[in-house]
């Protein structure tokens, strides 16, 4: 995704038993990444077609066909563990799949599926529940917006993965679950879409099987941790996706190479980052003024519209803020910590929550205004008012 397009608090000064979690994770898919660019050119799965006679011209899959044909579901040694032993040839099992399942051949090669999920136990957090609820309901409303179908998971695949290592567990199992998808998108629970309209620009990422928020200078020629972050990506679901969850999830707490991975990576990863907190999601009004102007100038952007028809819609804003500045496509709350509570101490958690509150609010503005109504207070969401013909004219 477009730098320029994803937003990222800064981290804590203080150290926490997560913080460290998320230092070894992030970390641990640096140097699997480095190590990985030294043996491997990186190539692209190629697009899954079809034989144009077997695409089913249908305007949806037919969800009601399951193939009586025998694929990889058939094999009893197949496992959806993260742990278990490897997946084999991949690539050829989910064309096989596809062509028992022509109805799915259409559209196969941007399909997407994200996945998000948080833990099975009600937050420590007094509020911490109904701030998932609303980052929950951002994502579905994103994902509905776009075609987007989305899997939220709250259970622990695997009984030693905790914290931010569960995502392996249910990125891997989602591959194996849609073969009908080229992509799978992780993420994280406390981050949130603030630009509804935008997508990620796919036919860019023809070339690449993972796309990852990041910066190469600090990746590629300094090695720092901080290098990547991993709360939000997209990955294909390709053979080599699946290897590299098989290699990143070996460094995790459930292997017995943890702590020594733990050291190597201390010894490797020397850099001391301390960043102060982003303001950045406490902007939105001055990102909703700005918005409002340009409304007021581009007819064809006051018009309502069927939600159904919104990226025609979002084309529009695209030719309106060529080479200017823009909403955020995605805001990560990374140190506030919504469920659990123990929020970077550089803030107070009630600045966390207003944060969140006046984030998700704003996009919520931007779903409602297909429906006719608008929060006037970014920090009220339970207020809206209708708003009149040919807004904000």
């Amino acid at each position: 995704m477009d730098q320029s397009h994803f937003v990222m608090p800064k981290r804590p000064k203080t150290a926490s038993f997560i913080s460290d979690s998320y230092r070894l994770t992030a970390g641990s898919l640096v140097a699997f990444m480095v190590v990985w660019t030294i043996w491997s050119s990186f190539p692209p799965t190629p697009i899954l077609t079809l034989p144009a006679a077997k695409i089913s011209t249908a305007a949806a899959p037919d969800l009601s066909y399951a193939s009586p044909e025998r694929n990889f579901y058939d094999d009893p040694k197949l496992s959806y563990a993260i742990g278990s032993a490897p997946v084999r040839k991949w690539d050829e099992k989910r064309r096989e799949w596809l062509r028992q399942h022509p109805s799915f051949g259409a559209g196969s090669a941007t399909r997407i599926v994200m996945v998000t999920g948080s833990q099975s136990e009600p937050c420590k957090n007094p509020g911490g529940d109904h701030l998932l609820l609303k980052l929950f309901k951002n994502k579905v409303d994103y994902c509905r917006r776009h075609g987007i179908d989305i899997f939220y998971n709250n259970a622990l695949l695997h009984p030693q993965m905790f914290s931010f290592w569960a995502k392996t567990a249910a990125v891997r199992a989602a591959m194996l679950a849609h073969p009908e998808a080229e992509w799978i998108w992780w993420v994280d629970s406390d981050a949130a879409f603030t630009d509804m309209d935008f997508l990620p620009p796919l036919p860019r990422y023809k070339d690449f099987n993972m796309v990852v928020h990041g910066w190469p200078l600090l990746l590629q020629q300094r090695h720092t941790w901080t290098g990547i972050n991993v709360g939000v990506f997209l990955i294909r679901n390709c053979q080599w996706g699946l290897d590299l969850l098989h290699v990143w999830a070996s460094m995790g707490p459930q292997s017995p190479d943890y702590d020594k991975w733990g050291k190597i990576l201390s010894s490797v990863f020397k850099d001391k980052i301390f960043p102060e907190s982003d303001d950045q999601s406490g902007n939105f009004d001055n990102i909703t003024a700005r918005y409002d102007k340009i409304e007021r100038n581009v007819g064809a952007l006051r018009r309502r519209h069927a939600e159904k028809v919104s990226e025609g819609y979002a084309r529009v804003w695209e030719e309106q803020l060529k080479g200017s500045w823009r909403r955020p496509f995605v805001t990560h709350f990374t140190g506030c910590q919504p469920c659990s509570g123990a929020h970077n101490q550089m803030y107070s958690g009630e600045s966390c929550f207003d944060a969140i509150t006046r984030a998700l609010t704003f996009a919520d503005n931007q779903v409602l205004r297909n429906y006719g109504f608008v929060h006037p207070d970014l920090e009220d969401p339970s207020t809206v008012k209708p708003l009149p013909f040919d807004y904000p004219a």
